[in-house]
């Protein structure tokens, strides 16, 4: 049997033809990116002196700090800071 080069349904025959696109640039699976840009994302924001704190609300809540932070033309985590040291101040 010839090997023709539109032929797909033998699989095998085609195992190391190399596929056309972007070629890999990173030797890291994209899981393993995502978890390496996260551990440097919070070393730099532990070098400029910044905590995390994780809070959960409603969806209406959640909804009015994004539209109010957009208006203020603010992060939702710059605004939310704000809101905190206004009254956290007093």
């Amino acid at each position: 049997m010839a090997k023709e080069s539109f032929d797909r349904t033998t699989i095998d025959l085609f195992a190391e033809e190399k596929r056309a696109g972007r070629p890999k640039t990173n030797p890291l699976s994209r899981k393993e990116q995502l978890k390496q840009n996260k551990r440097n994302q919070l070393s730099r924001d532990k070098a400029n002196g910044l905590k995390r704190i994780e809070l959960k609300v409603e969806q209406d809540l959640f909804d009015m700090l994004n539209m109010k932070a957009k208006s203020a033309n603010m992060t939702r985590s710059e605004y939310i800071q704000a809101l905190l040291q206004t009254h956290v101040a007093k």
